[in-house]
């Protein structure tokens, strides 16, 4: 049997042996018989390298006129690295597609993580409570979009995220179970569990459709069950909305966590 070309391509072969040693890493440690403490990163954005594992979107797509761009900006004295999704929302509708009716959204996601030897990349954040995001809001109605290895590949798993301080910098910590269960834009029942053990891409997009620019920088999305061991969480600056009652930290406040919001009809 001969392998074919996409086995020995420098990609498949690089994402194999980082797959063994995540799976090998996980077994000496016997991380299986405990739960996690540190965290799982998903996408950390410290260098320009990593926007090319994201994809923008927007109706312009499909013959709108709404922007979506996606920028790495390095670490100020201010400000850790981060990407900036930035454009402009339009709710103009294309004049040579009648049976286009409605426009004005702009997302981005990561991409499918490929193909290994183990077959097929996905995050399993089945032992982790949160998903956690460190970022600059400037208070426009975004939603978080989380897609698994569903029977019903166009799923997607939304959740607002809430800006407490828009124009500064937050860290904000969903748990996995409080994502509502979408299909273009509407929300589906029955609401059947996110399959967490089979996370295909996250990503964030806006919805609101309020013609006019938005600007959303993104530094660091994770994993976490919100553990002192937790090195990422440690680290950050600004307040960390949905923290647990449990813990605590000292140089931060622990706002509640808001109440869980229906997505809007979209046509992402």
């Amino acid at each position: 049997m001969r392998p074919s070309a996409r086995c020995l391509s420098p990609g498949f072969l690089k994402r194999s042996v980082d797959e063994f040693k995540r799976l090998s890493n996980r077994a000496l440690k016997l991380e299986a018989l405990h739960t996690p403490t540190k965290a799982f990163p998903l996408i950390i954005f410290d260098g320009p390298d990593n926007l090319t594992r994201c994809k923008r979107m927007s109706d312009m797509d499909i013959g709108g006129f709404s922007t979506a761009n996606l920028d790495f900006h390095p670490a100020t004295q201010d400000e850790p690295p981060h990407a900036r999704f930035h454009g402009n929302i339009s709710i103009e509708l294309p004049p040579d597609q009648p049976h286009i009716q409605r426009t004005g959204y702009a997302a981005w996601r990561t991409l499918d993580r490929g193909f290994t030897i183990f077959g097929k990349a996905l995050w399993d954040v089945d032992p982790y409570a949160y998903l956690a995001i460190q970022f600059k809001s400037d208070g426009r109605k975004y939603f978080v979009n989380v897609q698994t290895e569903s029977i019903v590949p166009t799923d997607i798993h939304q959740h607002r995220l809430y800006a407490k301080t828009p124009g500064e910098w937050e860290t904000i910590l969903i748990k996995w179970s409080e994502f509502v269960r979408t299909n273009h834009g509407q929300v589906v029942e029955p609401q059947r569990e996110m399959l967490t053990q089979k996370v295909r891409t996250v990503g964030i997009g806006l919805i609101d459709r309020i013609p006019g620019p938005y600007d959303l920088s993104i530094s660091r999305m994770w994993a976490t069950n919100a553990g002192s061991d937790d090195e990422i969480l440690r680290s950050v600056r600004g307040p960390i909305v949905g923290l647990p009652m449990s813990k605590s930290r000292i140089s931060f406040s622990k706002p509640g966590q808001p109440k869980k919001e229906m997505p809007e009809e979209i046509l992402i």
